[in-house]
């Protein structure tokens, strides 16, 4: 897993406190934590910040979005699955397919930097997503059949990575406030990623999913590809989420 057993216990017990928190907010912190094994209030206030930046009263008051460690999947690690062959683990289902872009397609979003981490802490993603959902309104050139997406790409800041959210849209206007982000034609390694609903699609499928393709699939089938990954989300139903992730293949690969 990349942890000690131990301290991955200790993550998975605070991810549910931190749910704790913000469900049972007339539950008394110190409760709580004593509900979930915590010796004391000390142990459990310096754990919490240890992991995640802020203490468990300072999150429950601004309830800003924590991102969790999500334990791997081990068994996919050792599955190679061909093209257009589903692979079924845990809840989700992995598609890999290749497809060409011939046209570009234009968006309109918001961006920031970030530290590149797969430590627990403030979830800045989720916060970039929820601004970026209280402004889209304000695009006026949406393509009506257009999807959103989320791009990772290296920022210009050492140790950080750059992650853009956008709309589609018809045609890229100059408005300020918004950034732009061009997809580039090309050949593309695809992978389909269907989960049990958007929370876990965002979460766990997702990390599992990229994990898979950078650390099994691609390796293992030496495909290059280009340092940008392209999460186009596709819909969200009742019964299931879906979304693809993108990833350009090198013009030498």
């Amino acid at each position: 897993m990349g942890k000690p057993v131990i301290e991955y216990v200790k993550l998975r017990r605070l991810a549910k406190v931190a749910e704790a928190l913000v469900a049972n907010e007339n539950t008394r912190i110190v409760d709580i934590s004593i509900e979930f094994g915590f010796e004391n209030h000390e142990t459990f206030t310096r754990s919490f910040k240890e992991v995640y930046g802020l203490t468990p009263n300072t999150y429950r008051k601004q309830k800003r979005p924590l991102s969790h460690f999500v334990k791997p999947d081990l068994s996919m690690k050792y599955r190679l699955i061909d093209k257009n062959v589903p692979l079924i683990a845990e809840g989700i289902v992995l598609e890999v397919s290749e497809r060409s872009l011939n046209v570009t397609r234009q968006f309109l979003g918001l961006s920031i930097d970030i530290k590149f981490s797969d430590n627990p802490g403030i979830d800045f993603l989720a916060e970039l997503w929820y601004k970026f959902h209280s402004r889209k309104n304000e695009i006026s050139n949406m393509k009506e059949t257009g999807n959103e997406i989320g791009v990772g790409s290296p920022s210009d800041k050492e140790g950080y990575l750059r992650y853009y959210v956008g709309t589609e849209v018809n045609a890229i206007e100059s408005m300020n406030e918004f950034d732009s982000f061009t997809m580039p034609t090309g050949s593309y390694i695809v992978c389909a990623i269907e989960a049990e609903n958007q929370m876990l699609l965002t979460t766990e499928a997702l990390d599992k999913a990229v994990k898979y393709m950078y650390g099994t699939w691609l390796n293992k089938n030496e495909i290059l590809t280009e340092p940008i990954m392209v999460e186009v989300y596709i819909e969200n139903m009742p019964e299931f989420a879906a979304m693809e992730i993108w990833f350009k293949r090198a013009t030498n690969s």
